[in-house]
């Protein structure tokens, strides 16, 4: 064993199960880091208080007054709780979040100090920040950047720092960020869900998009991590032959939790709870070593901004526990990768889902309506939806068994596909008497006892109802919720706009009820969106052709997935929904190529690395102490020693032979990646690395992993799967 496996191993041993966390109540500690309504209530002037509750609930603007007001409180509070400095909480467009920290610190004309921070500094700020990618909106020399405060999400004590949620815009107020268009989205499905809504209640003034992602995740040794070039580098294992045992026992899943990872647990659990992160359930995943944490739903912007904050945390806490997480979708080869079901709901200010059906037939045509218009939303734009969660690490796990495709259907179970059938052969037009009584009482008053036991899940659909939610479960580990949830509330607010306006006109022109009408525009959906519904195997052959006979899309990779962002139909789309310009929409479409390519080109480097530095010296240092043997053979035995050397020749000519392979087809993707680097276009240098640099890193593995079966234990230089994927 190296030397630097043997050190990594040998200290992962000598870990001590962490300190158990003493028992709290999580309910009294939960959002004690938080600038919350308690806290507002309590620090807050009572105008104060009623503008920051305007600004959440209608949008409405603070005056610089009142913004003075509540930098001052927050200010009070943030000292009180130890915190030391300042700072705007962004999002940009790197997929992750961003900071900048002031002190509360500042100097008065006679040279004492005091604490300082007022409304200026709470509303906007020009954090510079112009490395960030941008798309083409701004250059490196225009520096002008600004953050404005985001009061829909409160903001909390990280550290010793006062983290307030913002915005980040150009200087010509282009969204450099991925907060920006989910904010416009949210708005976007609040207005249009509204107004439907109002059909079945008059009382309801607003509607929120609910989200609850599962977050799903690997721990391993931080010493062994760091032993490995690629998991540092790229976050994934790029070369590794799977371990014996594996996931084929199935014995991981929801098994017993490891004692070092229930102690992380914990330990995070509590964290989370002090930042109001509502984090509820925790279990095994399949793959040895994958764990799953999910929370209590809440408004979509807020659990974005959760999702993201809890990564961070998830990261921090693992490094007191000497462990190291990864969020890659794919980091070992052979077993599951991880992913991040976002599950989607509406819900009112009334308290009502509405996509859970009532105790009355009125109340499950409000649920009808909402269902089959979300149906009809995923039809429509299933290729953006899909291009919502490309990225070049979720390309290798999107289609395998153990995601959904990259074909997008929406799985609603047999019992609900009966029900849309019975309101498709609805008749047009006026309902007479009977079968307005048939429909509501046989039908739609049936939808409970139908949904009570119909809970069974397709784990094989992109898109799948749940009971009460949609589940968009191709959403990758480390994606940010922000851009599946911008598209998805996107379309549905379209599709809620088009329902009502052929409602009404159907009210106007033909004099039907309203109930009439509503059935006779859903019918029409159910028809017209029905390509879209399967309830069968994902992963079947049959099922792409058959999807292709349907003419959905099917874009395996990430390049032509993008493309749809640019399409007539995709900027319209945005444009008429106000959530993005034709400038920020192709911005984020150069931005996630320019992505794809430099993650995509940053393994083909470490692959190199690995390759030259590390296998096949380690692989040429074993194939010499074969040579030393064969000859100490040949010494003893003389002519005749091949036959007592068969076994050593074998070995040293396979050795040779991947060696060489290796070596070559290293060589060959190095030029392949020189070639697409000198390609100007950004779509088709993507597109030279998908398919002429990242075939090769397969081609290499196999070899490499070949060698490792090879070469003696000591003398392999990376901790291996066996090591890795079994927490000691």
């Amino acid at each position: 064993m190296s030397t630097q496996r043997l050190n990594a191993i040998s200290q992962s041993s000598q870990r001590k199960p962490s300190i158990t966390v003493e028992e709290i109540r999580r309910s009294e500690l939960f959002g004690s880091q938080v600038f919350n309504e308690d806290r507002m209530t309590q620090y807050l002037t009572r105008d104060a208080l009623e503008s920051v509750k305007n600004a959440i609930f209608t949008g409405s603007k603070i005056n610089r007054k009142m913004a003075d007001q509540i930098a001052e409180s927050m200010k009070s509070w943030a000292l009180s709780m130890g915190a030391t400095h300042y700072t705007h909480w962004f999002q940009p467009l790197t997929g992750a979040t961003a900071e900048k920290h002031d002190a509360f610190f500042d100097l008065l004309p006679n040279g004492r100090a005091i604490e300082k921070f007022g409304g200026s500094q709470l509303v906007q700020q020009e954090p510079d920040a112009s490395s960030f990618p941008s798309g083409g909106i701004r250059n490196t020399f225009e520096a002008r950047g600004y953050t404005a405060w985001d009061p829909t999400s409160p903001a909390f004590i990280y550290g010793a720092t006062l983290c307030i949620p913002t915005v980040f815009v150009s200087y010509t107020g282009e969204a450099l960020d991925n907060k920006v268009p989910l904010l416009r989205a949210l708005h976007a499905v609040d207005e249009a869900a509204t107004k439907v809504a109002r059909y079945f209640d008059k009382t309801v003034n607003k509607v929120n998009a609910t989200l609850g992602w599962e977050q799903e995740y690997f721990l391993i040794d931080k010493s062994l991590a760091n032993s490995r070039p690629d998991l540092v580098l790229s976050g994934r294992t790029l070369v590794g032959q799977a371990a014996a045992k594996g996931q084929q026992l199935d014995d991981h899943y929801f098994g017993v939790i490891p004692l070092r990872a229930i102690n992380y647990m914990k330990d995070l659990e509590v964290e989370c709870t002090k930042l109001g992160i509502p984090v509820k359930t925790r279990h095994n995943e399949v793959a040895p070593n994958q764990f799953e944490l999910a929370p209590v739903f809440e408004e979509a912007n807020l659990a974005v901004d959760h999702n993201l904050l809890l990564m961070d945390v998830m990261e921090k806490v693992a490094d007191k526990h000497d462990l190291k997480v990864l969020f890659h979708e794919k980091p070992f080869a052979g077993i599951n990768g991880s992913g991040k079901h976002n599950n989607w709901s509406l819900a009112t200010d009334t308290g009502v889902n509405l996509l859970s059906p009532g105790s009355t037939p009125m109340k499950n045509l409000q649920f009808l309506t909402f269902f089959v218009n979300t149906i009809k939303a995923v039809d429509s734009y299933e290729e953006l939806l899909r291009a919502s969660i490309a990225s070049a690490s979720n390309d290798h796990r999107l289609g395998a068994n153990e995601a959904p495709p990259a074909i997008f259907s929406i799985f609603i179970g047999k019992q609900l596909s009966e029900v849309l059938d019975e309101l498709e052969g609805v008749s047009q037009g006026k309902l007479s008497p009977e079968e307005k009584t048939e429909l509501k009482l046989n039908v739609v008053g049936k939808i409970p006892e139908i949904l009570l036991d119909n809970t069974d899940r397709n784990r094989t659909s992109p898109f799948a109802f749940t009971g009460n939610k949609f589940e968009m479960r191709g959403v990758g580990s480390k994606s940010n919720c922000a851009k599946p949830m911008t598209v998805l509330n996107t379309i549905v607010a379209k599709q809620l706009i088009n329902f009502k306006i052929e409602v009404d006109a159907l009210i106007a022109k033909k004099s039907l009820k309203k109930d009439e009408a509503i059935f006779n525009v859903l019918r029409e959906y159910i028809k017209s969106s029905k390509r879209i519904r399967f309830d069968g195997d994902g992963y079947s052959e049959s099922w792409w052709k058959e999807a292709a006979k349907r003419k959905l899309s099917n874009n395996k990779n990430t390049p032509e997935a993008l493309q749809v962002l640019t399409s007539k139909h995709t900027l319209e789309l945005f444009q008429e929904m106000q959530v993005m310009s034709e400038t920020e929409v192709r911005a984020r479409q150069e931005v996630e190529l320019e992505t794809y390519i430099l993650q995509t080109q940053i393994e083909g480097r470490v692959f190199n690395e690995l390759v030259n530095t590390h296998i096949i010296p380690a692989a040429i240092k074993y194939q010499n102490a074969v040579i030393e043997n064969i000859k100490g053979i040949k010494e003893v035995y003389g002519a005749g020693f091949k036959k007592q050397a068969v076994a050593q020749l074998a070995i040293l000519e396979d050795i040779s032979g991947h060696l060489e392979a290796t070596r070559k087809k290293s060589d060959a993707m190095t030029e392949a990646r020189k070639k697409a680097n000198a390609e100007p276009d950004v779509y088709k240098k993507a597109m030279a690395y998908c398919h002429d640099v990242r075939p090769y890193f397969d081609d290499i593995r196999y070899h490499c992993d070949k060698l490792e079966q090879l070469v003696e234990d000591q003398s392999w230089p990376l901790a291996k799967y066996r090591e890795l994927l079994f927490i000691r």
